[in-house]
């Protein structure tokens, strides 16, 4: 079985040791994924200059995608590929919000997918994480 890690040029860091992507065979691990960006700010938040914060779901949640088709596309393949994800929200009330930016990238033939609540995330303005596998088997691979 080939096993592959992947950090992506041009992403935010991850914030521990582990790599954005994971290869196992045919499979590809995504680790969870926000809206961060590589300055480290982040898509979907914005604070004023006395400090009122405006956080948006539907941004983060298309920037979350979004970085995650870029991970996949590091490893030959796109969202097309994913058979599954784990959806970590801060809050259900932000589900109705999250739903309609994710139904912009997927219908009912897109993955599977989970969604829970979290009683926090690793910075205070991500509202979403999310973590995900696709099938890519190595001799479809694009090159």
């Amino acid at each position: 079985m080939t096993s592959e890690a992947h950090l992506v040029a041009g992403k935010a860091r991850p914030r521990g040791r582990f790599p954005h992507c994971k290869r196992a065979g045919d499979f590809l691990f995504v680790s969870g994924t926000s809206s961060r960006r590589p300055d480290h700010s982040f898509a979907g938040a914005q604070a004023d200059e006395m400090g009122v914060t405006t956080l948006d779901i539907r941004a983060q949640t298309r920037a979350v995608l979004d970085n995650i088709r870029d991970i996949l596309a590091s490893a030959g393949a796109g969202l097309s590929d994913l058979v599954e994800t784990q959806v970590f929200l801060v809050s259900m009330n932000d589900f109705g919000g999250f739903n309609e930016a994710w139904a912009e990238y997927f219908d009912y033939d897109g993955p599977t997918r989970t969604t829970v609540a979290v009683h926090q995330l690793p910075h205070p303005h991500l509202l979403i994480e999310i973590k995900a596998t696709a099938y890519k088997p190595l001799a479809t691979q694009e090159d």
